[in-house]
């Protein structure tokens, strides 16, 4: 039985459909997050697992108990819902101590202390119990929060954008930080967040949404080298589509060569034999191009974004199509300047050169 379950879930705000027959489903002590550009219903998704929003149609379970369907709602506090926000919503005349305490306000004096010290020491802030919030750095605030979220040990843990408000270095610490924390505490946990850096590393499993959809459900892993559709291959991290024309079930001709995939291509699925009439469009991440000075095949070098350890080339073909490659900052070559280039894909991902409309219903790979 899976701890957190979303069942065919609807909220309509008058003739606006923010969230579309939405499902999925979290394990006991696993981080999901739902991941996707503003605006697709991500953070109602959220208030609705939380209670602050009630779904118009469908049903949520958390722990096999029924929290929201039809007229049944049960209220937010009778959930067991821990929940930190993006502004981190501490209490600037509590000291940090005490904002941690805030949920405990019916066990002991005594158990209140324990708790509250342990988890300060669980955050990395043991001896900073009796400063106030605004004697804190933003990340230590975050922390904070999150500490107050887990002290009255909460059956599932909502997280919103709660890395928004801090600096890219910081940001990639913390995430790193939090998962560590929610992992040491066994708790159940589902953050929202358009972040693809923070979703990879904080999620076990992410669910891509667009339109009040999911359009797949997945591992970080999965979602890049898989894609279910068209609008996950391009929100998840870089790549070009380049056309191409069919060979047989596992080639795919492409203008840098050809490709062979271990799993039947798209065009070929339910449609019979392909011939090479058949085209796609296929999916070429910047660590599929490899830069490789002996090779014959040339592509000259249209631009280029120093990364430090690393230098993303956008590379122009000989058809004048671009692709993307990643390569090692001590390979520093000038716009203009031939290079050579060879494939290294592991992974064919490749689409109808018409496509078609994307599934409503979730699509998962088994790892």
């Amino acid at each position: 039985m899976s701890h957190l379950e979303l069942l065919d879930i609807d909220l309509a705000y008058g003739r606006h459909k923010v969230v579309r027959k939405l499902s999925m489903r979290l394990e006991k002590g696993r981080i999901g997050c739902l991941l996707g550009p503003s605006g697709c219903g991500k953070t109602t998704v959220l208030r609705c697992i939380a209670g602050f929003e009630a779904p118009t149609a469908g049903e949520i379970r958390l722990d096999g108990v029924t929290v929201s369907a039809g007229r049944t709602q049960l209220a937010p506090e009778r959930r067991r819902i821990g929940m930190v926000f993006q502004d981190y919503a501490l209490f600037p005349h509590l000291s940090v101590g005490d904002n941690v305490a805030f949920g405990l306000r019916d066990e002991s004096a005594a158990t209140r202390r324990e708790r509250v010290a342990e988890l300060l020491g669980i955050v990395g802030l043991a001896d900073q119990g009796s400063k106030y919030p605004h004697e804190l750095s933003g990340g230590q605030q975050q922390r904070v929060a999150l500490a107050r979220a887990l002290a009255p040990r909460p059956s599932l843990l909502l997280l919103d954008e709660p890395f928004s408000n801090l600096d890219v270095e910081l940001r990639e610490r913390l995430s790193h930080e939090v998962r560590d924390i929610i992992k040491a505490t066994h708790t159940t946990a589902v953050l929202v967040t358009h972040d693809q850096q923070e979703a990879f590393a904080v999620a076990d499993e992410i669910g891509i949404m667009n339109q009040g959809r999911i359009q797949q459900w997945d591992t970080p892993y999965n979602l890049y080298h898989r894609p279910a559709n068209r609008f996950v291959a391009d929100f998840i991290g870089q790549g070009v589509f380049l056309p191409g024309t069919v060979l047989n079930e596992h080639e795919v001709e492409v203008e840098l060569g050809t490709l062979s995939s271990s799993v039947p291509l798209e065009c070929s699925v339910g449609c019979g034999s392909c011939g090479r009439t058949c085209r796609v469009d296929v999916l070429l991440r910047p660590d599929d191009i490899v830069h490789d000075d002996a090779s014959p095949l040339k592509a000259k070098v249209a631009n280029k974004a120093f990364r430090g350890a690393d230098i993303l080339y956008t590379l122009r073909l000989a058809s004048g199509a671009k692709v993307l490659s990643l390569v090692p900052s001590h390979h520093n070559h000038a716009i203009g300047e031939c290079i050579g280039i060879r494939l290294d894909v592991d992974h064919v991902v490749a689409f109808r050169e018409d496509p078609q409309p994307q599934r409503e219903a979730i699509v998962q790979f088994v790892a």
